[in-house]
């Protein structure tokens, strides 16, 4: 991977459901010739219906495939989930570019936490299916927080996991809207991230939004580990979910915060919050005008 300031090309890792919407919303960048859009996909074959958003789609195999580290990037977006994010964040990172964190969840991860905080390139996490966060990072810094949690509730049948036994995959299926919500999960970020990689990159979100004023990577992330084991998480299968539903509550002597938020799925992926790409485009712009105005 090289920088070369000149021409802004954007690397997407992924272009699954989040990287295609992106792409949709970069469009006006794209068809203008203001950006260059790549991205990396495991099966060029799957892809066959996706060649007309505006990006070349390259097929790696994986971060060791020469390929991929010989591609010219301004920055790079991560769009494929928490391995995808472990996998070649570092090597982003280390090879001092900008890197767009979009599977936030990766952060839970203590050692790929300090190696994407160490640079020389700059890391931006994304707010993802959630908002506020702002206000609650103003508070966080002025050490103005005590108690924060989040409340997650999606439709049972999203929430089916791998490691789930038969008779809580029955009891989940079997779910009716006169049941009313079932807590499946009270935790923190961490634990909960290992249970539901693909669900709960916002309670990593909120950690990280609350972390704290740090100076330096050393800072931040002993600032995110105490986060991570200060928020409290709890997900909700309900079966009157359509949407994805997310409470927010923070305290402190900043005051008292809530928010609730219910994002539409995206276009590409009923199953994914279409917040997550608006929050992804944002972050790549912002990232983008600091990067010309070097």
């Amino acid at each position: 991977m090289s920088s070369q300031r000149e021409v802004t090309s954007v690397l997407l890792i992924g272009f699954g459901a989040i990287g295609r919407h992106v792409a949709r919303l970069l469009h006006p960048e794209i068809s203008s010739g203001r950006l260059r859009l790549t991205a990396l996909v495991r099966d060029l074959d799957k892809h066959a219906d996706h060649q007309g958003l505006g990006a070349e789609l390259i097929e790696v195999e994986s971060p060791q495939d020469p390929r991929w580290t010989e591609l010219r990037a301004d920055v790079v977006v991560e769009c494929a989930g928490v391995p995808a994010a472990r996998a070649y964040g570092p090597a982003v990172i280390a090879a001092g570019l900008p890197f767009v964190l979009t599977s936030v969840g990766a952060l839970a991860d203590r050692p790929i936490r300090q190696s994407l905080l160490t640079g020389p390139g700059e890391l931006h996490v994304t707010s993802g299916a959630i908002g506020g966060l702002d206000v609650l990072e103003a508070a966080a810094q002025a050490q103005g927080l005590d108690e924060v949690s989040i409340r997650t509730a999606k439709a049972p049948a999203g929430l089916i996991q791998p490691w789930m036994d038969a008779e809580e995959v029955r009891r989940l299926r079997s779910l009716n809207p006169a049941d009313g919500p079932l807590t499946i999960f009270t935790g923190s970020p961490a634990e909960a991230i290992v249970k539901f990689p693909a669900n709960v990159n916002i309670t990593v979100a909120l950690a990280w939004a609350t972390r704290g004023l740090g100076f330096d990577a050393g800072a931040d992330d002993e600032l995110m580990e105490r986060a991570l084991q200060r928020t409290r998480v709890e997900i909700r299968a309900d079966p009157r979910q359509v949407d994805s539903h997310h409470e927010i509550t923070a305290s402190g002597s900043a005051g008292g915060f809530a928010f609730s938020i219910s994002s539409t799925p995206s276009p590409e992926n009923p199953a994914t919050s279409g917040l997550t790409a608006l929050s992804v485009t944002r972050t790549l712009r912002i990232c983008l005008a600091d990067f010309r105005r070097r």
